[in-house]
């Protein structure tokens, strides 16, 4: 398979009746290009695009091209599995919603620390194997989000996972919160091939400071600043696919012009995205991705993602020289809908689902400082 996979999580919207809608027509054609250039590779999971896009899957790819022309892959989160029975409801549902009559590639959910007894509770590993012999499943694994040393006994115990999903990017590379390199490192030890996810990191890489994107247009001006991203994922060894969200047909179509003839990273170019990573990280206020897990129970109904999105742009703005953002009007337009920063009770549900790890209730009291005058 060529390196790159289509992830269904942040697909292109439409306003309909007042409500965002996922834009069918241009997934469509999204679908249609992708493997019209020769990939193969999609990825959904139970509760992406608010429990819809198992069902884009089904509309967009299923429906319309030959079984043997795609791999899907789809997951099963312990958020969601109270009981044995549990597990099949919603593995069906998922053959339902997709139309796919078996899934090439499934995964236990964001597997970390405290959720890994509950995935353990339901022995949802054998169950995983246990769908896989019978041929509902083609290769079983699981995404991670948690410690190397949690990795290596997960992949100890469960030696009969096919291979494993990681956060992967050049900013997490040496994170001390993600440790990207590490759990990497824990994955080839085992033998297992990696799969990675945020290679952009929610679109962060996408948008650097300008010293970053100089950087990188001296040393190729034909590349995108979001190409350095992913091609630094996929010129890994062990690396078998990059995931990459894309969510319109331009993104689509500039990951296609470098991946369809994909050449690994130089060993300058793979210095030139350390240096890049240094740049960022001393300017990045709140490390979050975007992934939005946090906000479905929110009690308080915040936009948690947004405003670290806007609070970031303005940490890397010269605040003392301009006084006022755009974003100061776009955060009280946000406030119209969703509650504010200060809203937050500090009742943790959002810690406790955060793939980041992120103290997120102690991040909201910084960006209800600067923006809740």
């Amino acid at each position: 398979m060529k390196k790159l996979g289509f992830g269904l999580m942040r697909l292109p919207m439409t306003e309909q009746s007042g409500t965002a809608k996922i834009d069918l027509d241009q997934t469509k054609k999204m679908v249609d290009l992708f493997i019209e250039k020769g990939f193969t590779y999609f990825d959904t999971a139970w509760m992406y695009m608010n429990f819809e896009s198992e069902r884009a899957a089904k509309e967009a790819l299923v429906d319309r091209h030959p079984r043997d022309s795609f791999t899907l892959a789809t997951k099963l989160h312990s958020e969601f599995v109270n009981s044995l029975e549990d597990r099949d409801k919603i593995f069906n549902e998922q053959l339902e919603k997709t139309g796919a009559g078996f899934f090439d590639y499934y995964l236990l959910h964001g597997i970390e620390g405290s959720m890994l007894p509950k995935y353990e509770k339901f022995d949802c590993f054998n169950w995983l194997l246990e769908k896989r012999e019978k041929g509902l499943v083609k290769h079983a694994g699981f995404s991670f989000h948690d410690s190397p040393e949690l990795l290596d006994e997960i992949l100890t115990k469960h030696p009969q996972m096919e291979f494993v999903q990681l956060q992967i990017n050049y900013l997490d590379w040496e994170s001390q919160w993600v440790q990207a390199r590490a759990c990497y490192e824990v994955a080839e030890k085992h033998g297992k091939p990696v799969i990675v996810m945020e290679p952009v990191k929610g679109g962060t890489l996408a948008k650097v400071p300008e010293k970053v994107r100089k950087l990188f247009n001296d040393h190729a001006p034909e590349m995108s600043v979001s190409s350095w991203a992913i091609r630094f994922a996929a010129s890994l060894p062990n690396v078998m696919m990059v995931l990459s969200g894309m969510s319109d047909l331009a993104q689509m179509e500039d990951n296609l012009s470098y991946m369809e003839d994909f050449k690994p990273l130089t060993q300058e170019e793979k210095d030139l995205c350390h240096q890049a990573a240094r740049i960022i990280n001393q300017q990045i206020a709140v490390p979050c991705t975007g992934c939005s897990y946090c906000t479905q129970g929110c009690p308080m109904h915040i936009a948690i993602p947004q405003y670290f999105s806007l609070y970031n742009e303005d940490m890397r703005e010269c605040l003392e020289e301009k006084g006022w953002t755009v974003n100061y009007s776009n955060y009280r337009m946000l406030t119209d809908k969703f509650g504010k920063a200060k809203d937050c009770i500090g009742c943790g549900q959002c810690e406790g689902i955060c793939p980041q790890h992120l103290p997120i209730p102690k991040y909201l009291k910084d960006v209800s400082r600067h923006y809740d005058r």
